[in-house]
């Protein structure tokens, strides 16, 4: 087993090589959808989105399928869920155009609450998996995800695009004006190149939770909530502050959102669809699942007030980040065991 400086190393590199890939696919997927003739939201909610939202998808499929550790996966996908509806908003509306982040109708009664079902669909389907498909171990919580479960929440996703892409048949039927200077084979290029480095980075991350797991002698799944999450969660921060930045609020805001849905409703299903299905430990998905459902119930509070967040509502998101920090940092230190 690798030194811990050497897994540091690799936690560092990949989280390099996640945001540059990420930083190359999203600037691919944009001239993309400038291409197509994609509304802000929808390229937002999902060029943008899933493009940014990659890494996390790469690192639940390697750390399934090179490591048979779908905790981690799982860990990476609610930690960056968490960090991305408590850490990007706040920062997007700290450097934005006066110091606030503007929103609309669109994003909090169509995306904001959608974001919101996506959790509660995943919730059900653990659920379902604890009820009807008990470990043997009575005692437990665990479950076991059938890849027929991991099917409820993609079909979710699908409606999602459904009506995505209804907004952007609306859209289009008001264009006057058509984007003719990019060329597509050259940026689909581009993308498909960015994927490369970004399974790259994400295979380093893995590899370093994994190894600090066995270190320390904790669970794989609290090295996911931190060491996988905040590599992966990169592209996505780059993302919505560079168009917080360039004064574009409702494309910041709806890849937040985006990301969170394609994370929870594609990317771990995905990974139990690889892995044949896998056993859940109730016990731990709930309590993450609990805390990022009333971060999230707080930053859907806070983006209604005036349609839009303020400097003092993002300090309030940053506050509630620190708080799922100190729990993070108790259960590490064996204060809390509430994770394994």
């Amino acid at each position: 087993m690798a030194s811990v400086p050497v897994l540091v190393g690799f936690a560092v590199a990949g989280a390099v090589l996640a945001w540059k890939g990420g930083d190359m696919l999203v600037q691919a997927s944009d001239r993309l959808g400038a291409y197509y003739g994609l509304p802000a939201i929808v390229q937002g909610a999902i060029i943008a989105a899933v493009g940014s939202s990659f890494p996390e998808l790469s690192s639940i499929v390697i750390a399934t399928l090179r490591y048979q550790s779908f905790e981690i996966g799982i860990g990476a996908v609610v930690g960056s869920a968490v960090y991305n509806i408590l850490i990007i908003p706040a920062v997007s509306a700290l450097v934005g155009e006066g110091q606030r982040l503007a929103s609309n109708r669109d994003l909090v009664y169509k995306e904001a609450q959608f974001y919101l079902l996506s959790i509660a669909v995943l919730v059900l389907t653990f659920s379902l998996a604890v009820i009807y498909r008990p470990a043997a171990d009575t005692a437990s919580l665990d479950g076991f995800v059938s890849p027929a479960l991991a099917l409820i929440p993609l079909a979710l996703y699908g409606l999602y695009l459904f009506m995505q892409y209804h907004d952007t048949l609306e859209h289009r039927a008001g264009l006057t004006a058509v984007v003719n200077d990019v060329d597509p084979r050259r940026e689909w290029a581009a993308l498909v190149g960015s994927l490369a480095v970004i399974l790259v980075g994400a295979e380093l991350l893995v590899r370093a939770a994994v190894g600090l797991g066995d270190a320390f002698g904790t669970s794989p799944f609290l090295w996911g909530l931190t060491v996988v999450a905040a590599g992966t969660s990169l592209p996505d921060t780059f993302v919505s502050v560079a168009a917080a930045r360039q004064g574009n609020a409702p494309m910041s805001l709806a890849n937040v959102f985006g990301s969170n849905v394609f994370a929870l409703l594609v990317a771990l299903p995905v990974g139990i669809l690889i892995a044949g299905g896998t056993v859940v430990a109730f016990d731990e998905v709930v309590p993450m699942m609990s805390f990022l459902t009333g971060a999230s119930i707080v930053f859907f509070a806070v983006l209604r007030t005036e349609m839009a967040l303020t400097r003092g509502e993002a300090y309030v998101l940053l506050g509630a980040y620190a708080l799922f920090v100190a729990w993070l940092v108790a259960e590490s230190l064996g204060v809390t065991g509430i994770l394994g």
